[in-house]
Formats: C-alpha cells, structure tokens, sequence
C-alpha cells in the first residue's frame, strides 16, 4: 500500500501522511480538519506541497520526514542517530509495507547497508491528539550503537512564537515564551527524572496565542528519565516540534536481533491553549485505567506531624479528619525502621517497632473503622548511606568507576536495574500492602539521578526508568485496586509515561495557594483536575511564610484532587466548621469538575485570573474569579466566562462559601440575585466581576435554564 492517507477527528483535527514512498513518511498537513477528502485531492495535495527548486539547493527537493534524514537533505537535528563501529551514521530508510486504519498507520522500513530495520507507528485519539512512536532492531552481526531517535512533526510558518514551562522546587511549571525564530529551541533534560525544570508541553503557535486564541501546535515526551524536547526552524522554511528520550553515552548497544522502541512522543493543535488541553485530558479520560470512582478527600499527614509519628497522636488527627468529611487518611514518610529524620534508613522498609510496637495495624484498623482508606508512603528508588541495606549491599548503589555520586537529601541512587535490588524492593513494598489494608501508595523521588552508573559501570538512567515502570507495574497487577500518586519532590515527576502506571500526580510540595493559583493554572496544560493532588494547607504556609484564608486556600485545592495537609487537630471549632462545609462542596462538585472541560479567560488585567470548569453537555459549569495581585484600576470591570453553549441561557450565582468579595464591598448590583443572561453575553460581553482584595478568590455557578 502507497498513498496518501488521511487520519483525522471531524472538526477539529487532520494528518495529512505521504506514504507513496520509498522514503519514510512525510507530513503533508497536520492542523485544523480537512474534511472528507477524495483521493485525488490528497493527491493533488501532495503535488501542491513540492517545492520549486531553487539555485544552490539541493537538486531534488527536500524530503522532511517524521524521522527527518540527513541522507534526504535535512540538515537539521536528526532523527535516527548511531553507528556501527564509526560506520554507517546516516542511515537511508526505505519503506517496504504500509499499513493504515482510520486511526493508525505502522509502517515497515530498512536500511540494508546499516542493517537496520525500523517500525514507525502514528494513532489519532477520538479527542484529536497524535501520538507517534518507532523501534529500530539491529539485523547487523554486531553491535549498533544507538544514539538517539527523534520524532517531529512539521508546524507551518504563520507559528512565530513558543510557549514552554522550567521551574524548581516549589514553583514548577512557570511558563516562559520567545519568538520561534531560525536555529534550534532544545530542551534537554538530564536529571533521570522528569524535571522541576520540564518543557512539559512545547507549544508553537501564531503571535500573541492565548487560551482561546490563536493557532497552536503543541508536543509531548511521555517519558520520566532523560529526555529532549525542540522547536526548530531552517532557513529552507521548514518548522518542527518533536522530542525522544535522551541516551547517555552507550546506554542502548543493540546486540544483533535486539531492538529498541522509544517512548510515545504527543503532538496536540487547536484554537488556543484551552484546545490542546482538552485533547490530552480526553485522551487521558479515555484509557481504561484512568481512575472512574469519586476521587476521595485526602489527608496526608507531611506537614501535620512530620517524623513526630505516635499512635495517639495519629488517631485523634484521624478522627478530627473524619468529622471533617475526609476519605482517605495516608501516613507519610517516618513509619518505618530508625526514620526519625530525613538523614538515615531509606531502603530499610520495615515498620518500626520502636514507634510501633503492635505495628501499623492499630493505625490501619482505627482509620478503616472512621470509614477512610488507609494510604502509606514510600520512596523505593532511594537509598540512605545510614541504612542497613546500603551497608549490605553498596553494590546496589548507582554509581560510577567506584565513586559515589554527590549526596542529595542524604540519599543515593538504588539501582532498580540490579535484579536482587529490584527483588528485594517488590518483595518489601508486597509484603506491606499484603499485610495491612493499604489502598494508596504516596510514591517519592527525591533526587536527581546524578552520575547514574548501572550495569558494568555504564550509564543507567534508561534501564532505571524501565525498571520503575515495571515494579509500578507488577505492583498493580499484584494488587489489582491499589492507587499510586507519582510524587517527586513535589512535582518532578509528572509526565504520559508515569500516568500508565499511577492514579494522580504530587502537582507541588508548595501548597501557597497564591503559588499553587499558577502551579496548577499550567500544570492543567497537560493533566486534568482530577490528577492534581490539591490540599489546603495551615493558615501559615509552610513553604513560603505567608498567610491565607481558608476560603482563598480551599478555593484553590477545589479545583483538583481535594485534600488536605494541615494539622486539623489544632484547628478552631469555626475553621472546622468552614474545612467541612467546601469539603461538602467538593463532594457535590468532583462530578463536573472530574469530567468537565477546563476553561480559561483571556483577561486582560493579569491581576484577575479567570477559569472554571463547564459539564460536557454545558449545562453546568463553576467558575473561579481569583485577584492574584492589585489591580492598577478598579472597580474590576467585566470578565468573560468562557467555554458555555452560546444559544442557551444561564443563571449565574455567586457559590457560597467563597461568595463574600471582602473589602467591605457588597459586589456589583446582580450579586445578591444573580442574572440570566445567553451563552453568547457571558462569553462575549461578560459580566461586572466584584473588586476584590489581593490572594482572594470567589466562586460562580452557572445552570442552563
């Protein structure tokens, strides 16, 4: 089979896909819906896309594929890298079948001077997101080095500006733009870990694009080791996004018949950020593991108690948590052997007796009893040097040439590719959650993989990943209705390829709502709310130093994963009185705000931030008007509300308990009553929003009448 084959999701998205060969396939469209093409206009199509040759270029025109190939004239970054002891660098794919559905095209295709053979694989999600994927298998009588292998898929001129995200250790995700100009936009990641610092979602699109405007074309590595994530654009006026894991140096030889499949690379493109974020959480929705079951109330008890862990102290904080409406009660890190601070015993996972002398079960039994879950800490692919497992066994220790890398938090790197180190970890971790009625998992990573020597010495960060997947993996299938939330010092660790095997994400260790407002504004770039761990935190932050109200706090956690991570046994009998009456909002709202549609107003005071959540039917939605900063003038003036069916009409309420502006101020005239107004005003016109103090936020709730 030779054609041009179209894959596309009606009204909203097309691949266009030359595939009449030899050479691998290029990318002829991939944007807004095509419609229902003949099979002479994809052709013509192709015809039309050739370019002029012009003088000093190369005499046939240029062919950019998915795997781009400097043998085909691109002198970019390119796709397939490697050698065969210094020889056969450039490889020259030739396609030998084609097979194609109306979601998928695999092809086949050899390199018979390398000896390689390559299997390239496209889908398209129902939501409109691409996702691509290859592996190479070395059919030489010796060893291939491998390098790397990058996916792209081309964006057309008019995307003149890039969004990306870095960030650190309580403010991940801050979103960065530039202009998309000649040269290469990289982002490598070498931490063997996803990154504080990720590219996350790397977005090209027309200038000025915003969350519901502009056309835009974004891309995503599923992969939690290293990885690399580009924008690049050449002088010939081609334009790429792409991505691929990053290898090491020799950390993938392919033996003769071994083979090598990279991580999935995501390609999303839309009107507006908002678009491309739809894709990924319907695709994400969409997966039969995603979780479907009320994502319960969590409590975690980190910045409750720290290491102060004691029977009683634990079960009086447990049934105040109760009282409160909590579902689900996680004891964090310092349970078990000699852990009474962060400087000894990771690996050592025993429970303590000496905290614990009857063992955990007393806690487990007291929360099951309150009708909670029962939730338990771990951070399994770490190694204290003060542990009993370091001491016998230093050889499970990632290292290089016999040295060790720098220490971080106190702790190494274990090597989960070392198959007795991996043994004894699944054999503790299965051990307690067969022993005791533990439903959640609160997984850490609290360090980067620095100088991450495995096997023989040689890089491991690649086996190392491979190897959390699996004990994430084997754990589940052992433990079929066990949760896990990839935490990694918060939110290093959040990308598609750890989402196969957990339930949700640790979105930050910061809990600053004020902080958390843009954390989790884009970390929903990628993931949707009910993946965000979310909790209201004490009125004193514990990260930053500042003070915010209940409502401000809880306001913020509403719109993810509802917890908290507070000791609640000191709060006032009124804070507890407020905790539960937006734990009941939660409860009532995690319906819409679990399966809705993420919504964000293109404001144009950067002081007010609008967003909300509207029901796929858009007959209810809830909305949050939070004043970040002051504003340079007031009253507030109108805001927009986004994403509701313009032909309907809606009622709109303020939604105690965050329906008070504060200030003194009673809020614009329809406040007390409400208004019914069409789909189209509100998202057109808008409506006056009430002037409101800094770090302060309030609530709409609109139903279609």
């Amino acid at each position: 089979m030779s054609e041009v084959v179209h894959l596309r999701t009606a009204g909203v998205c097309s691949l266009l896909l030359d595939c009449t060969g030899p050479a691998l396939p290029r990318v002829l469209h991939w944007g807004a819906d095509l419609g229902d093409l003949p099979a002479a206009a994809t052709t013509a199509i192709a015809a039309a896309a050739s370019p002029d040759t012009i003088h000093t270029a190369l005499d046939e025109p240029l062919v950019l594929s998915v795997l781009p190939e400097q043998s085909g004239g691109w002198l970019g970054t390119p796709g397939v890298t490697g050698h065969r002891n210094g020889r056969h660098f450039s490889p020259r794919f030739e396609v030998s079948t084609v097979e194609a559905d109306a979601a998928a095209v695999v092809v086949e295709a050899h390199d018979a001077a390398a000896g390689l053979d390559l299997t390239y694989r496209i889908e398209m999600t129902g939501t409109g997101l691409l996702r691509h994927r290859a592996s190479v298998v070395n059919r030489g009588d010796d060893n291939w080095t491998l390098d790397g292998v990058l996916l792209v898929l081309p964006v057309p001129a008019h995307a003149t500006e890039l969004l990306d995200f870095t960030g650190r250790h309580l403010r991940e995700r801050s979103p960065q733009r530039s202009a998309f100009v000649h040269g290469t936009h990289l982002r490598e990641n070498r931490r063997g870990r996803t990154g504080f610092d990720a590219a996350t979602v790397l977005v090209a699109g027309e200038a000025g694009f915003g969350f519901g405007s502009g056309a835009a074309w974004g891309t995503h590595v599923a992969w939690s080791g290293n990885h690399r994530t580009l924008a690049e654009r050449v002088p010939s006026g081609q334009s790429i996004v792409g991505g691929g894991e990053l290898l090491l140096p020799g950390e993938v030889i392919l033996a003769p018949g071994a083979g090598y499949e990279t991580p999935w690379v995501y390609g999303a493109y839309g009107t507006g950020l908002d678009a491309l974020a739809a894709m990924f959480h319907g695709y994400l929705r969409s997966r039969p593991q995603h979780p479907r079951s009320p994502r319960p109330v969590t409590l975690n008890t980190w910045e409750a108690v720290y290491f102060a862990h004691d029977l009683a102290t634990l079960a009086s904080l447990a049934d105040v948590a109760a009282s409160v409406g909590v579902e689900r009660f996680v004891l964090d890190d310092g349970w078990f052997h000699g852990r009474r601070d962060d400087t000894s015993s990771l690996g050592d996972w025993y429970v303590d007796a000496a905290v614990w002398p009857d063992g955990l079960g007393p806690l487990v039994d007291h929360v099951r009893g309150l009708g909670m879950q029962f939730g338990l800490w771990f951070e399994p692919e770490m190694v204290s040097p003060n542990s009993d497992l370091a001491r016998a066994h230093p050889d499970w220790i990632l290292s290089v040439d016999g040295r060790m890398p720098p220490l971080k938090r106190s702790q190494q790197v274990l090597n989960l590719g070392h198959p007795d180190a991996f043994a004894f970890i699944l054999e503790r971790i299965d051990s307690i959650l067969t022993e005791y009625d533990i439903g959640y998992i609160k997984w850490d990573h609290n360090r980067d993989l620095i100088e991450a020597g495995g096997a023989a010495g040689g890089a491991g960060v690649h086996e190392q990943t491979l190897a959390t997947y699996r004990l994430l993996a084997t754990l589940k299938e052992r433990h079929p209705a066990l949760e896990i939330e990839s935490c990694s010092s918060g939110g290093a660790r959040i990308d598609l390829g750890v989402l196969e095997h957990t339930d949700r994400v640790w979105t930050s260790d910061c809990i600053d709502a004020l902080e958390r407002q843009q954390i989790q504004r884009w970390t929903g770039q990628l993931l949707p709310p009910e993946l965000l761990g979310a909790h209201v935190g004490s009125p004193v932050s514990h990260s930053t130093g500042r003070t915010h109200s209940l409502d401000f706090q809880a306001g913020t956690a509403l719109f993810g994963h509802f917890g908290i991570e507070w000791d609640v046994s000191s709060a006032s009998p009124e804070q507890l009185s407020r905790l539960a009456e937006w734990v009941r909002l939660y409860k009532r709202l995690r319906p819409l705000l679990h399966t809705g549609t993420v919504v964000r107003g293109d404001h144009p005071d950067p002081a007010l931030w609008v967003h909300g959540v509207v029901a796929p039917d858009r007959g209810h939605a809830v909305y949050a008007l939070t004043q970040v900063a002051t504003s340079v003038h007031a009253p507030a003036g109108p805001v927009r509300l986004p994403g509701l069916d313009p032909d309907a009409t809606y009622s709109v309420r303020p939604l105690p308990p965050a329906d008070d502006p504060g200030r003194r101020n009673a809020g614009p005239s329809w406040w007390s009553t409400g208004v019914s107004l069409p789909g189209r005003v509100l998202g057109t016109m808008g409506l006056q929003a009430p002037t409101q103090s800094p770090e302060h936020l309030v609530l709409l709730e609109a139903h279609r009448t």
